[in-house]
């Protein structure tokens, strides 16, 4: 048997080469050592088919419904201490632009931008600037084959964070991923977007593996907050309900999630708002681990971590 301790190993577990980023987003706080900062949770509204339309055509939607869908997740936020981020969707420059103006209304948490394409993604910002709401807003996302012109507006919006989504199709790999934000950083940061956060891009079950090995790399090399909508993998599982049965949905959000943050995600992207009460309080438990190394190494992790709200 070989004998000797590898360089990973030595540095103990989730222990990184690069000193660690946390940027702070309309309040909260995303990246770090893990288990020091809670994992930021992030819940989408407006997506497509969201029962919460009641003609999604007309962009008309239940107020009511949607107000208490952002007060679930407020709540268990407010349980756990894990912060959230409401990941706003739109698929029309007015739909997006209608649907930040409502969420802005009803929550002080962060907004993402996330429009269905370029043009609805500038409306969004268009809107935040005219709103003054560009210090709580997180640009939804950087892909690789972004244009000058689009990180010329995130700049002009006065949107300083913004997400690197890592689908680098010129290698879709572990490594891949890594590259992209070699590539892009430069570009984003000569752009004077000063706050990055990378999604490492789960689309199944086998690239969240992928995702989970970038997630580490990226804050080894970088020291950027790191994680990922890992719910695609479970939302993209054929075989889920069909052999597994219709239960066995949820318990896998929540721990694909828990697997992520695990791994040393600073945030997830957990898919339809309605899950908070599934991913919340598994994450919540990760986070409680993971604290115990923090505690190890004689330091104490933030005060409104789950650690001190769980038990």
């Amino acid at each position: 048997m070989a004998s000797g301790t590898s360089e990973s190993t030595a540095r103990g577990l989730l222990e990184f080469n690069a000193q660690q980023q946390t940027f702070e987003i309309g309040g909260v706080r995303v990246g770090g050592r893990p288990g020091f900062f809670p994992t930021v949770l992030i819940g989408s509204i407006f997506y497509h088919g969201h029962k919460i339309f009641i003609d999604e055509d007309r962009d008309q939607f239940d107020h009511d419904e949607a107000t208490k869908r952002i007060r679930l997740q407020e709540d268990f936020s407010q349980r756990t201490g894990n912060p959230g981020m409401l990941d706003v969707v739109g698929a029309t420059p007015e739909a997006l632009q209608n649907h930040l103006a409502f969420a802005a209304s009803v929550t002080q948490m962060p907004l993402l931008i996330d429009g269905t394409t370029t043009e609805v993604r500038l409306a969004g910002l268009k809107y935040v600037a005219q709103a003054g709401l560009a210090s709580r807003a997180v640009y939804n996302s950087i892909q690789p084959e972004i244009d000058d012109q689009e990180l010329a507006a995130i700049r002009e919006a006065g949107v300083e964070c913004a997400l690197i989504l890592t689908y680098y199709l010129k290698d879709f790999s572990a490594k891949g991923r890594v590259q992209d934000v070699r590539e892009l950083l430069p570009r984003v940061q000569k752009a004077g977007i000063r706050k990055l956060i990378v999604d490492t891009c789960v689309m199944d079950l086998a690239t969240m593996g992928q995702a989970f090995s970038a997630i580490f790399d990226v804050k080894d090399e970088f020291g950027l907050p790191s994680g990922g909508g890992v719910h695609n993998a479970v939302a993209m599982w054929r075989g889920l309900k069909s052999k597994m049965g219709e239960q066995a949905e949820k318990p896998c959000v929540a721990s694909a999630c828990a697997a992520a943050v695990a791994v040393g995600a600073d945030f997830a992207l957990y898919g339809p708002i309605e899950d908070a009460k599934y991913v919340f309080p598994a994450v919540a438990m990760i986070d409680t681990a993971l604290s115990q190394l923090v505690m190890e190494k004689g330091d104490r992790p933030d005060e409104n971590h789950p650690r001190f709200r769980i038990g």
